[in-house]
């Protein structure tokens, strides 16, 4: 047996001072956690409404596991209330659960809650330009020209709702072309649905095959998706270090680049046309519109009307006009397919009511009360945006007791609402009878906030719906969706990313 003689007493006692000095630095962290942790909890209680325990550093980022998930926030409610206040790193942010406290805020006519963070991430990715996420001034004239244009361009008129059902007419095809062989829908309905806001911003429609047009598509999936990462939010925790690293945040600065000079190139386009003269006035678009509108500020000192305002703005619409109705339509071929009792019921009525064969348009909505109940279902259980999109004080306020400081960020968690038990029936089950009155006929919802609400309302909500009815209506009385032979049932969970994406599934789509 060895014995520990002198040496071992000399290296153990010149150890002795590093432990003393670990101890001690433990200690000192300890007691720094403490009164950083006592700070946050009581020296800011006047400001921001309380909520989870908050590390050093990363704040509440641990709780959420690196995510904005509103089913964490929904979690976190029970716990701390409807209002209460997270840590992303050292930025609070105040999350909003249920009816009562989002509409307080979404449904405000105070311009204290129209602005829009702008964290680091999206800062570096996309800036302040556009409309989606500019504040004050810039936003005010975007959004207000954006309405505008979209009006000129038959938003609401005959000759938009034609736009829509060539493309409808497109993708009845493409399903008809497989006789009901098995497909993945979701190619097919993105090109079509994307081709419509084409249509309006660009002037054209593209080809499936169009290498372009596949560039922008996976684009608009690589932009939308990246703010919802992990790396996302580790962006925002340590953004100097993180722009000189390599990662799959590059991937999102670089096909938002692709979109971007996409874009410029077709703003150069127009304005070749648009010297020479060669654009009938009936035959112009979106760009064409709004580098008329810089031609006529150009002397204005207040003006924000500019090419890269422009191209943000094309982008902000091109993306978000694809994405949600695209999303959503590929949901809803899902729970027909999950649900084929309502499926049916859906085809009686357009059997009953419908006539001929004519192309089913935006006025047949009215006299479908369970078609536009089911449609309204979908968005409501599908949910595709989840936790909403995080506004921005733009001056101090008082939100429920709370004097909440200038440049605070609200996060109204809109599934919070669309789930919600004391507006909804059975908000955990798809029912379209949500939206059914005891004698069929269909009635609106208050808490039915898929396009947000208020002043930051989604600015392409009127022509979303026309297309979701317009689509869905068409395909239903066309074809019977059916899973495969052989293969399960597709799965009802969802893919977490900026909005909540179904899991890839094929169809068969049988003639009727």
């Amino acid at each position: 047996m060895k014995v520990r003689g002198a040496n071992w007493t000399k290296y153990s006692e010149r150890r002795s001072i590093p432990r003393r000095m670990i101890s001690e630095l433990l200690l000192i962290v300890l007691f720094c956690m403490f009164i950083w942790g006592y700070y946050r909890k009581h020296g800011e209680d006047h400001v921001y409404p309380p909520g989870p325990p908050t590390l050093p550093i990363l704040g509440n980022l641990w709780t959420l596991r690196f995510q904005l998930h509103h089913e964490t926030f929904i979690e976190l409610a029970k716990i701390y209330g409807n209002v209460y206040t997270v840590w992303l790193g050292q930025i609070p942010v105040i999350v909003l659960n249920g009816f009562k406290a989002v509409k307080e805020v979404l449904n405000s006519h105070s311009e204290a809650y129209t602005g829009r963070p702008l964290l680091p991430f999206f800062m570096d990715l996309m800036g302040e330009k556009g409309v989606v996420l500019t504040s004050g001034h810039t936003w005010k004239q975007q959004r207000r020209f954006g309405q505008v244009a979209l009006k000129k361009l038959g938003l609401g008129k005959r000759n938009m709702e034609v736009r829509i059902q060539e493309e409808v007419q497109s993708l009845l095809e493409m399903f008809a072309a497989m006789e009901g062989s098995p497909t993945d829908p979701s190619v097919w309905i993105t090109h079509s649905v994307s081709n419509v806001i084409s249509a309006v911003v660009f002037g054209k429609r593209f080809l499936l095959e169009d290498k372009d047009f596949q560039k922008l598509h996976k684009a608009t999936e690589l932009v939308i998706a990246a703010p919802g990462t992990l790396w996302a939010r580790i962006y925002d925790l340590v953004p100097t270090l993180m722009r000189h690293l390599p990662g799959p945040h590059e991937k999102a600065f670089k096909y938002f680049h692709i979109l971007c000079s996409f874009i410029h190139n077709e703003v150069k386009e127009h304005q070749e046309l648009l010297r020479s003269e060669l654009r009938a006035k009936e035959d112009m678009d979106f760009i064409d519109h709004y580098l008329i509108q810089i031609s006529k500020t150009k002397c204005d000192s207040n003006s924000t009307f500019n090419e890269e305002n422009l191209v943000h703005l094309v982008a902000d619409l091109f993306m978000t006009g694809t994405e949600t109705v695209a999303t959503t339509l590929q949901w809803a071929l899902l729970y027909m397919v999950a649900f084929p009792d309502i499926q049916g019921k859906v085809q009686e009525e357009l059997d009953a009511i419908l006539e001929g064969s004519h192309m089913i348009n935006n006025e047949d909505r009215k006299r479908l009360p369970y078609t536009n109940a089911v449609i309204h279902e979908i968005q409501r259980f599908g949910n595709i945006v989840s936790v909403g999109v995080v506004r921005k004080c733009m001056a101090d306020i008082r939100l429920h007791g709370f004097k909440v400081p200038k440049g605070t960020i609200i996060l109204p968690n809109i599934s919070s609402v669309l789930y919600d038990p004391e507006q909804w029936k059975s908000p955990r089950e798809f029912s379209p009878l949500h939206f059914l009155q005891e004698n069929g006929t269909f009635e609106t919802k208050e808490a039915f906030l898929p396009f947000s609400s208020g002043q930051r309302a989604c600015l392409g909500e009127h022509l979303a719906k026309i297309e979701l009815f317009l689509f869905f209506s068409n395909l239903l009385r066309t074809f019977s969706f059916q899973v495969p032979e052989g293969e399960c049932q597709p799965r009802l969970d969802y893919v977490q990313a900026a909005t909540l994406q179904p899991y890839p599934y094929r169809v068969r789509a049988v003639l009727r």
